[in-house]
């Protein structure tokens, strides 16, 4: 329950490695999770529905294996935080497991997060903000957008993508 809950909140959130293991249980909220992100910066990201699922399944649990004054969202067998190379193990685990065909890294999840989210939204601002980047350049290097996918966007966007050479609007003298 504690890795499905890992992979769902990975996916969900698009959290970094560090973000997710250095979770406590006081940063998870209903439908979001505060996260201190690389620089020190908080920011608030949602969690989807299928890892809140996941969590409180997990939370369910937790207590059998963590004492009442450790604060770590997710804890090992001994009841301490999960480090970030045992969090990554866990992974790898479950993508074997699963007959998944390659290792299943939490950075895989983020890009995964974030090409999905740009494709559906078309917002590359947002996703900045979801994954709690300074500048837009790095959001652009995380997601990929395959170049069908953006030609259909100009198409719709710009004013003279689908005019033909007989449209009024094309000729020199319409220009500005």
């Amino acid at each position: 329950m504690r890795d499905q809950a890992i992979l769902e909140l990975f996916y969900s959130s698009g959290l970094r490695l560090a973000e997710l293991a250095a979770l406590d249980l006081g940063d998870l909220q209903h439908s979001r999770v505060r996260v201190m992100g690389k620089g020190g910066k908080p920011r608030q990201v949602p969690v989807g529905r299928r890892a809140q699922q996941a969590l409180t399944e997990w939370l369910g649990c937790r207590s059998a294996l963590a004492p009442m004054t450790e604060q770590a969202l997710f804890v090992g067998q001994r009841g301490q935080r999960l480090g970030h190379r045992a969090i990554q193990k866990r992974l790898a685990q479950l993508s074997v497991a699963r007959g998944l065909p390659e290792h299943l890294h939490p950075h895989r999840l983020r890009h995964s997060f974030a090409s999905h989210l740009l494709e559906s939204s078309q917002d590359l601002r947002a996703v900045q903000e979801l994954l709690g980047h300074a500048n837009l350049s790095t959001t652009q290097i995380y997601t990929r957008l395959d170049w069908q996918h953006l030609a259909t966007s100009y198409d719709a966007a710009h004013p003279r993508a689908k005019r033909g050479p007989n449209d009024p609007t094309n000729s020199p003298r319409s220009k500005p």
